[in-house]
């Protein structure tokens, strides 16, 4: 699926050609974005294409997209193994025309998605962008991903009984203003017969 963007400063579909670029969206992307953002439980952004200035080179791609493209081109990004170290570096060199910023963010949300701790937690070696083993999974690394997945877990088990905890304040609150509504009927009602 082939996208077209017009800047701002041009809109007009007659103007220069140097204000319309093209950038190709892989058609069932949206898909697995939302799975991405199933595992990192963030909310999917949309894997729209950004306009890119007149000026500037690169066209600008979500963090969230990118990690889509690295699902489809690498069997390690693929079957969520752990990744060789300075893999960033691997993928600008891959894919020169990415920012390296979006590509940060990217090895950000995807290490620190359950589903690669999970992994990280057990694992004794590392892959590179072909699945090629790079390097080990030291004991260190193990204990920190597991470590991690502990505290999160922790973290989200305290969220769930603050929420049942005010939950059940709340009941307990309008169960009580019931009597109380209940026992001021009773006493007009006690008073109004005399």
């Amino acid at each position: 699926m082939t996208t077209e963007i017009r800047s701002a400063a041009q809109p007009d579909p007659q103007a220069a050609p140097a204000a319309m670029h093209t950038i190709e969206v892989e058609p069932n992307a949206g898909q697995q974005t939302a799975e991405i953002a199933e595992e990192t439980g963030r909310r999917p952004a949309a894997v729209e294409p950004q306009a890119v200035d007149a000026g500037e080179k690169k066209p600008r791609l979500d963090a969230r997209a990118l990690l889509v493209m690295l699902q489809e081109a690498s069997p390690t990004f693929r079957d969520v193994k752990p990744l060789a170290l300075r893999i960033d570096k691997a993928i600008a060199a891959r894919f020169p025309d990415l920012d390296r910023k979006v590509i940060r963010t990217a090895m950000r949300l995807h290490t620190a998605s359950t589903r690669y701790l999970k992994v990280m937690e057990k694992a004794t070696a590392r892959f590179d962008l072909d699945g090629k083993e790079d390097g080990e999974v030291t004991e260190e690394q193990r204990t920190h991903a597991k470590q991690t997945l502990k505290e999160r877990f922790a973290e989200s088990t305290k969220r769930k009984k603050a929420a049942l905890d005010a939950e059940k304040a709340k009941r307990d609150a309008e169960e009580a203003e019931r009597r109380k509504a209940e026992k001021l009927q009773q006493l007009l009602g006690k008073f109004s017969k005399g």
